[in-house]
């Protein structure tokens, strides 16, 4: 038994030491290319958290988590031992060895510090309202922000806090390890960035009836997040280029391939050439993107997808073939809704798409799941992708 567990944890009765173990072994021969079974995991963050009464129950609002580095400290602690203890997934559970923080500043971020002001939605996570729809080249007369300027010199305000927290507090007799890395090491994507700073209709009118200024920002945009990330990298000592870069850019999902490799694509080569080496490059697209998943397997040399939601998994694996690797699975809005009946059969129709074969998938929702969903909808996903990973494909594949 683990001094964390408390009295109604749905995993109390777990060998926690024994699927440690067990999840160990798993990611290790996933990695090596040969896994024993298809790991299964859940994409849970804040927004979940803080609407799930259990890992909740003082009903904490996004403002409240958002606006006090104590407050988020502790907050994210009690989640951890929330998760660690109630989730059954392809994870590290139970008590750790020690508890993991970071500063969590959500995907406003970006937008916030290229000067959009961030609004606080009743029962939704904050979100940054465009700032230049009127006037899109007043993002440059502003000129690229410091890499430490507003937001993100906040978030360098709240990791120094952690760190002397972590150094001071135990939580639950266990240490807390002070954060290693900050949020603006990574990024949203230079098009999603645009489609929160000018909005999606200004930004992809530019694209299609204005090219000429649609590049004059994108460009910007793009040195503006490289400039940032590598200053970040540089303090937190992070190489530049490095193995396994990945980044996202979710609002692709909103154009055409053709679109994309004429007016999107060049900016992402930007990006991946300068920070990425050639070893494991990955990208987070959800939506309606795959798509544009053979372009970016051949131009970018993407060799690992996490994907959204509608995916063909059938016709992904065949076009994407069994050496490249995908994470997905049943729609939030199903795992949300749905019935475990209607979970199961929907992990089973992916299981059996072919999208197996080789090996190198991950079964998890498509994608993050949406806050309130049944713990029992997932505990289903979680029984089923197990059950069935553990079997052979004709191939040799793990399930």
């Amino acid at each position: 038994m683990t001094a964390a567990l408390q009295p109604g944890d749905r995993l109390a009765g777990k060998d926690f030491a024994a699927h440690n173990a067990a999840v160990s072994e798993l990611w290790r021969g996933y990695w090596d290319g040969s896994p024993s079974r298809t790991p299964v995991i859940l994409g849970i963050g804040t927004r979940f958290f803080l609407k799930e009464r259990g890992a909740n129950p003082d009903g904490m609002t996004f403002r409240e988590y958002s606006e006090n580095p104590e407050t988020m400290f502790r907050a994210q602690l009690g989640f951890q031992r929330w998760f660690r203890h109630n989730v059954d997934q392809g994870t590290e559970l139970g008590a750790p060895a020690a508890w993991a923080v970071y500063p969590d500043f959500q995907n406003y971020s970006e937008a916030s510090w290229f000067g959009c002001p961030v609004e606080y939605r009743s029962g939704e996570v904050p979100d940054a309202t465009p700032a230049y729809a009127e006037r899109p080249e007043a993002l440059m007369e502003r000129g690229i922000p410091g890499p430490f300027d507003g937001v993100m010199g906040r978030a360098i305000e709240y990791h120094e806090r952690f760190c002397e927290l972590a150094a001071s507090e135990t939580y639950l007799g266990l240490p807390v390890q002070a954060p290693t890395y900050g949020c603006g090491m990574g990024s949203d994507g230079p098009f999603t960035v645009g489609c929160s700073l000018f909005g999606p209709d200004v930004l992809c009118t530019l694209l299609a009836a204005e090219p000429e200024r649609f590049h004059a920002l994108m460009s910007f945009m793009t040195e503006a997040i490289a400039t940032r990330m590598e200053a970040w990298r540089t303090r937190f000592g992070v190489p530049v280029p490095q193995d396994s870069f990945g980044m996202a850019d979710d609002s692709i999902a909103l154009i055409s391939t053709r679109m994309y490799r004429e007016h999107v694509l060049p900016y992402h080569r930007r990006l991946y050439d300068r920070f990425g080496t050639g070893k494991m490059r990955s990208i987070h697209l959800c939506g309606d993107a795959t798509r544009h998943f053979v372009t970016l397997r051949d131009e970018l040399g993407i060799q690992s997808f996490d994907t959204g939601f509608p995916v063909d998994f059938a016709g992904l694996r065949a076009q994407l073939g069994t050496g490249v690797r995908i994470q997905g699975g049943p729609h939030v809005a199903l795992l949300r809704h749905g019935t475990p009946a209607d979970v199961e059969a929907e992990v089973r129709r992916i299981m059996l798409s072919g999208v197996r074969d080789g090996g190198l998938f991950v079964l998890r929702e498509g994608n993050n799941m949406a806050p309130e969903t049944p713990i029992e909808n997932l505990e289903a996903m979680v029984r089923v992708g197990r059950a069935m990973g553990s079997l052979k494909t004709d191939n040799g594949g793990s399930a």
